[in-house]
């Protein structure tokens, strides 16, 4: 019987995606100690991280350190496949398949901060139809939304400026 040895030698993508996602999940654990006084929701400080990748790196990139963010944060955290996970999932699948789309707008017209404003939009839909469809279902929760949605505008606008000002101020990272 002989064994055989799989050898994952991992490349400098490699490495920088898990430069980005440690640094995303050090958000996303530090911003769980935030009390905010609405549940549900979060400045989503690691969406910044998410935005930089998508800028520098392109969107299967920015995926990677999105899905590791919420894998991992919600390990750390003690959520993971807790309803609390699910819907922190929806939130990123849904704000990146609409980063994804965003990404083929010009460039001139769509910065960091129109892409974060989408995404953070993105972001509150996909919770919200999770939350409708399996956790309440009801029609009450969408007398929830006027609150989701100014959060995801005032949050998505913060994250959106500081990503800007990392992308235009900030080194420009190595590989």
């Amino acid at each position: 019987m002989t064994r055989s040895t799989i050898e994952l030698v991992p490349d400098a993508a490699d490495r920088r995606i898990a430069r980005y996602a440690a640094a995303a999940i050090a958000l996303t654990v530090a911003e769980a100690a935030i009390p905010m006084p609405l549940p549900g929701v979060k400045p989503g400080l690691a969406n910044i991280v998410t935005l930089v990748v998508l800028a520098r790196y392109g969107w299967g990139e920015a995926c990677w350190v999105s899905l590791l963010r919420v894998l991992a944060g919600s390990l750390l955290l003690g959520q993971f496949l807790a309803p609390g996970f699910f819907l922190s999932l929806s939130g990123a699948v849904a704000s990146l398949a609409v980063l994804g789309l965003a990404a083929r707008l010009p460039s001139a017209w769509f910065g960091p901060v129109s892409m974060s404003l989408l995404a953070s939009f993105a972001h509150i839909a996909g919770q919200i139809l999770v939350a409708r469809l399996w956790l309440v279902p009801h029609d009450g929760v969408f007398y929830l939304v006027p609150f989701f949605a100014l959060a995801a505008l005032v949050f998505g606008l913060g994250n959106g400026l500081l990503a800007a000002h990392i992308l235009e101020n900030g080194a420009n990272n190595e590989n």
